[in-house]
């Protein structure tokens, strides 16, 4: 069964470099010498550049920072319902004054 071939940071800043001083028609060389695709010179510039980082494990929220956001997610939450309730009481409130307003114009 094939490896996956790990490269270190210091072979791939080797072979970088060596890449950037060759002629024109050596890279092509280095490649085949080395064992690698063009498309991995690519991302290791990338790499190199800080664009993007290595692969490895995605950050991990700290559990305390996890728990904050969620107790403040129920905090807004609450805060939501209750700013909903109240306009939905205010509509109310214009619609029974809207109505006090009809029916004392009609009775003079």
């Amino acid at each position: 069964m094939a490896r996956r071939r790990r490269f270190t940071e210091a072979f791939k800043r080797r072979v970088l470099d060596e890449v950037e001083r060759a002629r024109p028609g050596e890279i092509g060389l280095i490649l085949r010498r080395e064992g690698l695709y063009s498309s991995q010179l690519a991302a290791w510039r990338r790499w190199r550049s800080g664009m993007t980082k290595e692969s490895g494990p995605k950050q991990v929220v700290p559990r305390a920072e996890f728990e904050r956001v969620v107790k403040e997610n129920a905090k807004l939450k609450l805060q939501l319902r209750k700013a909903e309730a109240m306009l939905a009481l205010q509509k109310k409130a214009a619609e029974l004054l809207a109505c006090d307003d009809e029916t004392a114009g009609s009775d003079s």
